[in-house]
């Protein structure tokens, strides 16, 4: 129907313009006419049809003037309301809107182009004054503890556990700001695409066990019980990249596992990817949390206390680094009821960027 509608009026814009040729046409011979016969005509048959020519294009210029004239009020309250929201977009003013997209006709996809550009403009800038906000409290945090314990320090009566105390609080404060700092700039290179992405064939399995050594001191150190199940498996990606995805995973669980549960991590080959799950019998997260963990400093209020720590940050570094290869993850939890998070990665990997 639309394209039968714009036929229609590309027909009858022709014939509008063939009648407005004709009729400027039939009106210069008609004066020219007149003209002769009251003033004679010239010698030359070749003067006469030149002189009917240019007095043809005169009056089509004229009468296309006097239709200008006519429609441009029309025409600038047409588009005004687009050039004012296209104004106010450009000035910062994301909640500018056509209305009535209807009207517009042809332009409409144009005009409903402008309304999901403003729309676009407006959720990014909300993101980007969250995020302002997320990284100025998660700053500000930090060295309230440091100043606080660094002037406390200044007191003589000091016993040597107090202060020792004390002291461990401020660099474990230091520790994590270093720790948003270098998580802040790790995905902001990632997202930026600038970052050297190698992927290269490996063994996951290996890399895995050699993860859960390391974290061993941890795990132990709450009475945390880890059983492995790790089928030998190669896989193509950016090893150190995805060593930072099991190492986040892993550190969540052991915090938010209380002392005496247990951590399980299984990797399996599927038809064409690998799936790695760790599980743990934790704390778990709300139904109303859980489609958010992967969100920069969301924090779900039961996993995440203020005892525990983090920055927010260790999720969504790891849904970046599986968007990167082409992979999916995602978690099941229940409070109470522990949580699985899930990750889907493809055997081979030909492009690792976006």
């Amino acid at each position: 129907m639309k394209r039968l509608g714009r036929a229609v009026r590309g027909l009858l814009g022709m014939l509008g313009g063939f009648s407005l040729l004709s009729g400027s046409w039939t009106a210069s011979y008609f004066i020219l006419k007149a003209l002769f016969k009251r003033f004679g005509s010239p010698s030359s048959d070749y003067v006469s049809q030149l002189l009917g020519v240019l007095l043809g294009f005169m009056l089509l210029f004229c009468i296309g003037g006097i239709i200008s004239l006519i429609t441009y009020g029309r025409q600038n309250k047409f588009y005004s309301p687009i050039l004012n929201a296209v104004r106010r977009i450009s000035k910062g003013d994301f909640t500018a809107k056509v209305e009535d997209v209807k009207r517009y006709g042809r332009m409409g996809e144009l005009v409903e182009g402008i309304n999901e550009m403003a729309s676009e403009l407006s959720r990014m800038e909300t993101m980007r004054q969250d995020f302002i906000s997320n990284v100025s409290h998660e700053i500000q945090s930090p060295l309230t503890s440091i100043r606080g314990f660094a002037r406390a320090l200044r007191a003589e009566d000091l016993s040597r556990e107090t202060r020792e105390h004390y002291l461990d609080i401020i660099e474990g404060e230091s520790t994590r700001l270093s720790g948003l700092s270098d998580s802040l700039l790790k995905l902001s290179v990632l997202e930026s695409g600038s970052f050297p992405f190698e992927a290269k064939p490996y063994r996951l399995d290996r890399q895995l066990r050699n993860i859960l050594l390391a974290c061993e001191p941890q795990w132990m150190g709450k009475g945390i019980e880890v059983e492995a199940e790790l089928a030998e498996m190669t896989v193509t990606g950016a090893e150190d990249l995805l060593s930072q995805v099991w190492n986040n995973l892993l550190h969540n669980s052991i915090k938010f596992t209380p002392p005496g549960g247990t951590i399980t991590i299984t990797a399996r080959p599927m038809d064409t990817e690998v799936e790695v799950r760790v599980s743990d019998t934790g704390t778990g997260i709300s139904k109303e949390d859980l489609p958010h963990i992967f969100e920069r400093f969301y924090k779900a209020d039961k996993a995440r206390s203020a005892g525990a720590g983090g920055s927010g940050l260790g999720l969504s570094l790891v849904k970046k680094i599986i968007d990167l290869h082409r992979g999916k993850v995602s978690a099941q939890s229940s409070p109470g009821e522990g949580t699985v998070f899930v990750v889907a990665l493809p055997v081979s990997l030909k492009e690792g960027s976006e």
